[in-house]
């Protein structure tokens, strides 16, 4: 046996991004003190869960925690796809949560992915399954991910705190490698769509929510649809909750969308809020006045895409063949600037920065890994 040499990390921040490098540049990772000053140290449920979601896409990887779970050592295997695969995702973070690092393995599979996925589908915290339906998935067919095969299905829906919500996740393979992009049109905006939904509360909070929502809209621009999907029975989940997802299109085919879900606190969240306090919900019309003043906040700071989706889109640029590939987006959310330094660690790739005062938007060029899906040839 030849010795790993495993890459150092420290912390327990972005393990999701780190994860997901470590295995698409087969870099065996050692992660040390993670959360080990907390009340709680280690790993959280969420975490411990991505990890096993891994190890049922990929083949030979291998996961050792200690016991108190504040040190992590991962060496990734190949990534493998497959059908009829579930996977639980737990009450502690929404699916789509694991939903991003997902797809990206995906695509550099031996074999298409199919998987169902179970948890919540909607939560304040991580964008909506609506959200990743209508922007996440227009925004990997522009790097020519083929969209025969590229779908989400969403058969039960749930909200916390107890969830209950089941999706399918299908992702094709791509054959050799992504295609790299020149991507810095915004367009204006033509049109805005978006699916509210309501679980196990009456619809009325649905259209509520909507008649708020479009008041605002419809000032700016006639082409406002935003549909209804009211679940009962089974398919409402575990827990009552409602809320929306919009998404604005653009002329030149951006999808710059926003989400957000009222239900009840999860049992870590309510401890801090006293009981008479925690019955109330914030009200629909106020809920619709808040999401529109915040898709219109995302659309007035430009970019090709909102500040949610920066890090995919980088990842996504610097997965591309040796060409270069040229974006821009609003002003660079933490998120983005913490995956613009893990990809420059992992991937070696080196974004190029140049601020565009006239619009206050950010230009980003770099050269793409050249990363082909070497999983599917080895077989």
């Amino acid at each position: 046996m030849a010795k790993i040499n495993y890459k150092k990390l420290q912390g327990s921040q972005n393990l999701r991004l780190r994860l997901l490098l470590s295995t698409l540049s087969s870099t065996p990772i050692l992660i040390v003190d993670i959360r080990s000053n907390e009340t709680i140290p280690g790993l959280l449920p969420h975490e411990i869960s991505l990890l096993r979601l891994i190890e049922k896409v990929c083949d030979d990887c291998h996961v050792e925690i200690n016991e108190t779970g504040t040190k992590l050592k991962y060496k990734p295997g190949i990534v493998m796809g497959g059908k009829y695969l579930v996977h639980d995702c737990g009450l502690s973070r929404s699916i789509g949560y694991f939903l991003e690092p997902l797809v990206v393995l995906g695509l550099f599979g031996k074999k298409p992915l199919s998987i169902r996925l179970k948890g919540i589908t909607n939560d304040s915290k991580d964008p909506s399954i609506d959200t990743f339906r209508s922007t996440t998935l227009n925004i990997l067919k522009r790097f020519g991910v083929p969209s025969e095969g590229l779908e989400l299905k969403i058969e039960n829906r749930g909200v916390p705190p107890l969830g209950g919500g089941e999706v399918v996740l299908s992702v094709p393979i791509v054959h050799t490698s992504l295609t790299a992009v020149n991507w810095i049109d915004e367009g204006m905006v033509k049109r805005i769509r978006g699916v509210s939904f309501s679980t196990r509360v009456s619809a009325q909070f649905e259209n509520a929510i909507i008649h708020a929502a479009r008041g605002i809209f419809n000032r700016l621009l006639p082409d406002v649809h935003i549909f209804t999907d009211h679940k009962a029975g089974a398919q409402a989940g575990n827990s009552p909750g409602f809320g929306i997802s919009l998404v604005a299109e653009t002329t030149s085919g951006c999808y710059i969308s926003v989400d957000t879900t009222i239900s009840y606190p999860r049992k870590e969240e309510t401890a801090e809020i006293e009981d008479d306090e925690r019955a109330d919900l914030k009200p629909p019309a106020d809920v619709g006045v808040e999401i529109a003043s915040a898709l219109l906040g995302e659309i007035e700071q430009g970019g090709v895409v909102d500040s949610t989706h920066q890090g995919l889109l980088y990842l996504l640029c610097a997965l591309c063949p040796q060409d270069v590939s040229k974006i821009r987006v609003g002003k660079l959310s933490p998120y983005g600037i913490e995956a613009l330094r893990l990809i420059k660690e992992f991937l070696s790739v080196t974004f190029a920065i140049k601020p565009d005062p006239s619009t206050g938007t950010v230009i980003l060029k770099c050269v793409g890994c050249g990363l082909k899906n070497l999983s599917r040839k080895l077989s």
